[in-house]
């Protein structure tokens, strides 16, 4: 806050008011991060939401580049400093993080971090995530401004200031953090709902015209022999009903086209489901996207319809230990890959497996798209599947 009071209490409020203006989880995590570590005047921020198997539903980083974080690998586990803010939820101000007993090192990838501050966000008596920033930027003799430095006395670059400041920030992002989950489960709950009406609807419709279609099918079956002309006229019958029955069915499909694939992108979209995925399994699913430029609405949702298929196969069949799905961009199209480490299976010679997994299915998705797909795998070798569909 070294630019006076007037000013700090405008980029305090300027923060806030950002926390508040988003409503998806994700957005309001960075938005968290950024504020902090500008306000704090910090090199690396980061903010982690627990999950429960020991790992991090979610973990956003402000101050470390897109090829930084990639090298990195995958997400930290709860241990160290950030288990201690999760578990004993306390305040960690730190002269270097590096010299604590609790450190147990990290990536090599990882960039150097020195003095500390973190803090748990708490709902209540939750826990529901740790904050922390790395690296005091300060101005100093032999060093630039807004430069990582040695403090003078070789104490903690942050102050106690910046700690009540950091836990003001901390408290509003409980409440933007809550804020932004009971909106993401209303949207679900919304969606639910509209799925179940038209689920309904798709039952009446459909029922009904194939209800007719067997009457005419049946009454075309009796006339056959004595009566050709009516015969044929009823299996005219037949054809039109069949044809309306499918545009009824074709309707329903577009109405049920996944409303967060409209609103969020496929990009967003998949990254939530994983995470989810994550959550609700023993096996680790990770989730990484490079240069992903959006594609025509039916490509999108083949994408998303594969990655689908192939993340219940792998975690419900395989026994797999880690999944991972990937999304690029090739060319002016893109590619999905999903990944596992499972115990695989014989594409060729097993094609009673294939059935199974719904690869008939996913090429059909595939080719409905104009794109291909192509699986890889082998017994104790895991699966690769992979969709390519070309740009609009």
């Amino acid at each position: 806050m070294s630019q006076g009071p007037r000013s700090g209490l405008a980029a305090v409020s300027a923060a806030l008011l950002a926390m508040s203006r988003h409503l998806e989880v994700r957005d309001v995590l960075k938005t968290i991060v950024a504020s902090a570590r500008e306000l704090l005047d910090a090199q690396y921020a980061a903010l982690g939401v627990p999950d429960d198997h020991g790992g991090f539903a979610q973990f956003v980083v402000d101050g470390v580049s897109d090829a930084q974080w990639k090298a990195i690998g995958p997400l930290p586990r709860q241990h160290g400093i950030l288990a201690s803010m999760l578990h004993e939820a306390r305040p960690e101000r730190l002269a270097d993080v590096r010299k604590d007993p609790r450190f147990e090192g990290w990536p090599a990838a990882h960039p150097e971090l020195a003095d500390f501050l973190g803090l748990p966000i708490r709902d209540g008596d939750e826990v529901i995530g740790a904050l922390f920033l790395a690296n005091k930027l300060r101005p100093a003799e032999g060093h630039p401004p807004h430069s990582p430095c040695p403090h003078p006395d070789g104490g903690c670059g942050f102050t106690e200031e910046d700690e009540d400041l950091l836990s003001i920030l901390a408290q509003h992002a409980a409440i933007a953090l809550t804020n932004a989950r009971l909106y993401e489960r209303s949207r679900e709950l919304t969606i639910a709902e509209e799925r179940s009406r038209l689920a309904h609807e798709l039952h009446d419709a459909v029922s009904q015209k194939l209800f007719s279609l067997r009457l005419t099918a049946q009454a075309a079956a009796a006339l056959v022999d004595r009566d050709p002309a009516r015969a044929k006229g009823e299996l005219h019958q037949v054809a039109a009903l069949a044809a309306e029955a499918a545009d009824e069915l074709r309707a329903a499909v577009v109405e049920l086209r996944p409303a967060a694939l409209d609103e969020d992108g496929l990009i967003a979209t998949l990254r939530t489901q994983i995470q989810v995925l994550d959550r609700a399994h023993t096996a680790r699913v990770t989730f990484t996207g490079n240069g992903f430029r959006a594609v025509p609405a039916a490509q999108e949702e083949a994408l998303l319809r594969v990655a689908q298929e192939s993340l219940h196969n792998a975690l419900r069949h395989s026994g797999a230990a880690h999944v991972g799905v990937s999304l690029e961009r090739r060319g002016s199209g893109a590619v999905l890959r999903v990944t596992d480490d499972g115990t695989g299976f014989d594409p060729k010679a097993d094609r009673r497996a294939g059935r199974h997994l719904g690869l008939v299915s996913m090429r059909d998705r595939a080719s409905g798209v104009g794109g291909t797909l192509t699986v890889e795998s082998a017994p104790g070798k895991g699966t690769t599947i992979e969709m390519e569909v070309p740009g609009g």
